[in-house]
């Protein structure tokens, strides 16, 4: 569904992705890993061109986004990035800029519109809190709004960065659950995580990330016990198999 082709992104006159190629298939969960500063946001970003690449190229379904619009782009990628301000208004509005790649200015909300706000609202469990004020939710009811903005964005693809950072343990479970209702509807999620038990749990398909490259690509437990995973981040990871999975943990 989403292919990366060669891809170099500098900052500042310094290549920091260096030449990654990379694939995200259609229905899956896709998961990019990798130590702090190795260039998963980076990737991410450069996936929905909010930063400029060098050269290379990403696709969706055979189609480069550099030919689409800002407008198109934005009805193929949603993405929901690791943080954002808290604007002074309802949860209703917010989910309502989900809508904005299919409405013309100025904007008037069509009964289809108010149709898939209200859809993405019951489908994370907020419908009842609509009308509250963002500033008035907690951490994790704000990420399910930003969840559902996505949803009322009616993308393939949605990108994620870090999507379970500062919720606590109930509501990153949630949300990963969500996630992997969204890939069984054939939604491509694509999301950076840090929980290395998390990630065997829920991910299809794992990217490991180390020094702006890719070192590593394919079924969760493969890379997690790859020989890259451990030069990346210095730790080995052993697994264990119980009723409920495949669990790992850490080699002392």
């Amino acid at each position: 569904m989403v292919d990366i082709r060669d891809l170099h992104v500098s900052y500042e006159g310094e290549e920091v992705l260096h030449g990654i190629d990379a694939h995200f298939p259609k229905g899956k969960i896709s998961v990019v890993i990798g130590p702090n500063g190795s260039g998963k946001s980076t990737t991410i970003k450069a996936m929905m061109r909010l930063i400029e690449s060098d050269s290379g190229s990403v696709e969706i379904g055979g189609e480069p986004v550099s030919g689409l619009s800002q407008t198109e782009l934005a009805r193929r990628m949603a993405y929901i990035p690791q943080g954002r301000n808290i604007p002074d208004i309802t949860v209703n509005r917010m989910v309502m800029h989900g809508r904005f790649p299919y409405l013309s200015y100025p904007r008037r909300y069509r009964p289809e519109d108010r149709e898939m706000v209200g859809k993405a609202l019951e489908w994370v469990g907020l419908i009842e809190l609509s009308h509250k004020k963002m500033s008035q939710l907690s951490g994790g009811q704000r990420q399910k709004v930003y969840l559902a903005m996505a949803l009322a964005q009616d993308t393939e693809v949605i990108l994620m960065d870090e999507p379970t950072t500062y919720l606590d343990i109930k509501n990153q479970f949630e949300l990963l659950d969500r996630a992997r209702l969204l890939a069984e509807e054939g939604k491509t999620i694509i999301m950076i995580l840090h929980d290395l038990e998390s990630v065997l749990r829920y991910a299809d398909h794992v990217v490991l990330m180390d020094a702006g490259k890719l070192t590593a690509s394919g079924p969760a437990r493969e890379v997690l016990g790859s020989e890259a995973l451990k030069k990346a981040f210095g730790i080995e990871l052993s697994f264990i198999e119980t009723e409920d999975g495949v669990h790992c943990f850490v080699k002392r």
